[in-house]
């Protein structure tokens, strides 16, 4: 393959494993929840006690990332609840193996490059890296900037976007009683976590292709 092409599939293979490795900390760091519970009062606000709440959440997650079987613990679900996770359930798999496949290939990459059996293209001295960090602050300051003036439409944006034509995430709070432990801050904290988490990484990739501007390295 050309070089261009080389740099071409290494950025998108970055961008790619940012992404999906900033999806799965939230996912995968359970503790994040925890501490939202008393953050966010939500033993207060739904009546429920910490270990029902908590209970619940892990049970959910784990059908979510090990293939468990379906409950809420002590909360009432109904079927269309149930296929909302199953739903989830798909995307949270696609999630890690995308994040696993990025990250082997942009390891096959690197190791093919230092034996010098392919080459990588440095558009005006800068490595690959540094335009996949100038895209995902371009990503960064858009979704930021959208969540921060209307949370609502970007959240109703994205479930239109990943579960098109279903309405299975609309949640009756009495038939699906997970609902109650899930309110909205939850997730604009996991998108700022989400976002943080990018703009880092996306921080490190500027510096190495800062660093090594006119040099073809990758």
């Amino acid at each position: 393959m050309s070089a261009k092409l080389n740099s071409l599939i290494y950025s998108i293979g970055a961008f790619l494993f940012t992404l999906t490795f900033a999806i799965a900390v939230p996912i995968l760091c359970r503790p994040f929840y925890y501490l939202e519970i008393k953050m966010l009062h939500i033993e207060e606000r739904t009546g429920y006690s910490y270990q029902v709440i908590r209970g619940a959440f892990d049970e959910v997650m784990d059908y979510l990332v090990f293939n468990r079987p379906f409950g809420t613990g002590e909360l009432a679900w109904s079927p269309s609840g149930k296929s909302h996770f199953e739903d989830c359930r798909f995307l949270f798999q696609l999630d890690f193996l995308v994040l696993a496949l990025s990250a082997l290939l942009i390891i096959t990459i690197v190791l093919l490059y230092r034996k010098h059996r392919i080459s990588i293209y440095c558009f005006r001295g800068y490595s690959p890296l540094f335009y996949t960090g100038i895209f995902n602050i371009a990503l960064i300051a858009t979704l930021g900037i959208w969540g921060t003036l209307s949370f609502d439409t970007l959240f109703v944006a994205f479930h239109r976007a990943f579960f098109p034509g279903k309405t299975n995430w609309i949640f009756d709070y009495e038939k699906d009683q997970i609902i109650n432990i899930l309110p909205e801050e939850f997730f604009f904290h996991c998108v700022i976590l989400i976002l943080g988490i990018i703009l880092i990484l996306s921080a490190f990739f500027l510096f190495c292709g800062m660093k090594q501007k006119k040099r073809d390295v990758v």
